[in-house]
Formats: structure tokens, sequence, C-alpha cells
């Protein structure tokens, strides 16, 4: 049986997107979910396309109206999962990829149960920390913040997490041949 739904969760900083971005355009049945968000666009990012970029108030209104199928706070910015898209991907017969925190991953599983969780980690959290400086898009405050949040998610997914999958981005090809086997499962 083909799986629709997958959800990759890792700290930031250990590779989810790079992973996501060389695997994803192999499989033309999978589209990548696009997330609500109130932080800020980062230099290249679009709206609709990345993300979709919402005011806090905006965001807020969506949670009042039951459209997301989860939502949390993260490093100070709401980001969550637009049930609409959801549904239209499934309804037009795509497989989906996710790309939501620990915690956020354990509400979507209540709404989708048989998502396949896949657990991205770094090899350690020195090379998470050496990661986050080298790609230089937060403060010193923001690294810091994102590192102390990296020990709880890691420490939440192991004892909370529903993870069938967990791949140690230590070698980025060997990650992404992993990725690709869990697609194809």
């Amino acid at each position: 049986m083909k799986h629709d739904l997958f959800v990759m969760s890792a700290p930031s900083g250990a590779g989810k997107t790079t992973l996501k971005d060389l695997v994803i355009h192999e499989f033309p049945d999978m589209v990548y979910s696009i997330s609500a968000t109130t932080r800020p666009a980062r230099e290249g990012e679009i709206d609709g396309v990345h993300y979709f970029f919402k005011t806090r108030d905006e965001f807020q209104k969506m949670i009042a109206n039951d459209e997301l199928v989860e939502w949390n706070e993260v490093h100070g910015n709401f980001y969550g999962t637009p049930k609409s898209f959801v549904e239209k991907m499934l309804a037009d017969g795509k497989r989906v990829l996710f790309d939501l925190d620990v915690f956020g991953k354990v509400n979507f599983d209540k709404v989708y149960p048989d998502a396949v969780g896949i657990l991205i980690l770094p090899p350690s959290l020195q090379v998470l920390e050496e990661r986050l400086r080298h790609r230089a898009t937060d403060s010193e405050e923001v690294i810091e913040l994102r590192l102390h949040n990296a020990k709880k998610e890691i420490e939440f997914a192991e004892k909370h997490g529903k993870y069938e999958h967990t791949i140690i981005n230590d070698d980025l090809e060997r990650a992404a041949d992993q990725l690709r086997k869990i697609f194809l499962e």
C-alpha cells in the first residue's frame, strides 16, 4: 500500500529542507505542503510558494474558523497547516509531504493517524550549531533559541512522537537515499 501523507520533523538546521529539495522532484505524484506562518519572509521566499505569510490577526482568524489541521507557536511565530490545501491535494490524487515540528505532528496525527512520520536529526548538537551559524540567516539570539528548542524537540520526539523512520543527516546522499526508499514503500 502506497502512503498518501508523510510528515518530516527536525530541529531547525538539521537539513530537512535540503533533503526535501533533493528528492521530491523525483516523485511527480507528491507535493510539498505549504504552511501558513506569521514569521517574516526571508530573502527569495514567495507567498503561496514557500509559505502562506499571514499577520498574527489573520492567523488567529484561521484558528478561530477551524481552518487549520494543526498549528503551533515556534520561535515566537505561528505556523500551521491549512485544511483546504491538504483536502484539495488528496482529492486531486496527490501524495503530500509535510514539514512539521514535533509538537505540531502530535496534533496532526489526531486528524491523520496514518501519516508516515520521518524524524530528521543532525549527527550532533555541535554540528547543528555549526550549520545554523554557517547559513547566516539568524541573529545570535535566534541561534541560541533554536539550539535550546532543538534539545527540547529531540527529547520530545524520542519520548512522545510517532516516527516510523529516523534519518541521521550526517551524509547528504545517504540521507537522501533513505528518504527515497521511504517514499517508495
